[in-house]
């Protein structure tokens, strides 16, 4: 291959380079991006209250004893059948995997005849309240740590409520449910303030002025 061959390879080469040089200059000439008037990213941050700190609000929580005044036993029946698996609540039936319901408000804890009881709930001790009742319905496991229940629990107050109320038709003699505390009826009226002791003194008035008779 003589010079001319190589000088026109070598021309080529440098003309496609210089092509392309020219084509990335006018390229970002042309395509230039628009450079932020601040630099960075822009991060959007939605406003909380002062203090950064955000709490969710809760329910108030109504007391069990409130809520037995509306509580239905009708609608108790239909919570309980969460619970027909496991107990019986018809007089004289029996346990089937837990013990039989009929009369259990009031029952002390552990007492059915015949049954065998874990032993955490023989050492729970009492009797079954509807106060305690509620609380074991809340959360079984919670209120008695070690109980072989396993069953979750009702969260809802008025489904506790509606249940309970159920639970102590099924008696021969069925109790009153408790009521929320009323206030004492000899309780006695906050006393007023003492009124200030400026306020005890009657306004003072200049003596009027007389005339000597003419």
């Amino acid at each position: 291959m003589d010079s001319f061959e190589l000088n026109k390879i070598a021309g080529a080469l440098l003309g496609t380079l210089t092509l392309t040089i020219g084509l990335g200059i006018v390229s970002e000439i042309l395509f230039a991006p628009e450079a932020p008037a601040k630099p960075g990213y822009e991060i959007a941050v939605p406003e909380g209250p002062a203090g950064g700190n955000v709490t969710e609000a809760k329910a108030p929580v109504i007391p069990i004893e409130q809520l037995f005044a509306t509580a239905s036993i009708e609608k108790g029946a239909n919570v309980a059948k969460r619970c027909g698996s496991c107990h019986n609540f018809t007089e004289g039936a029996g346990a089937k995997v837990g013990p039989d319901l009929y009369g259990v408000v009031d029952r002390p804890v552990a007492s059915v005849a015949g049954f065998a009881y874990s032993a955490a709930m023989k050492a729970k001790g009492g009797e079954w309240t509807p106060q305690a009742l509620n609380h074991f319905l809340t959360n079984p496991k919670a209120d008695v740590p070690g109980t072989a229940m396993a069953f979750a629990g009702i969260p809802k107050e008025t489904e506790r409520a509606d249940l309970i109320a159920y639970l102590n038709s099924l008696s021969h003699s069925p109790k009153p449910l408790p009521t929320a505390a009323a206030a004492p009826a000899d309780a006695k009226p906050a006393e007023a303030a003492p009124a200030p002791a400026d306020a005890a003194k009657p306004a003072e008035t200049a003596p009027a002025e007389t005339k000597p008779a003419q």
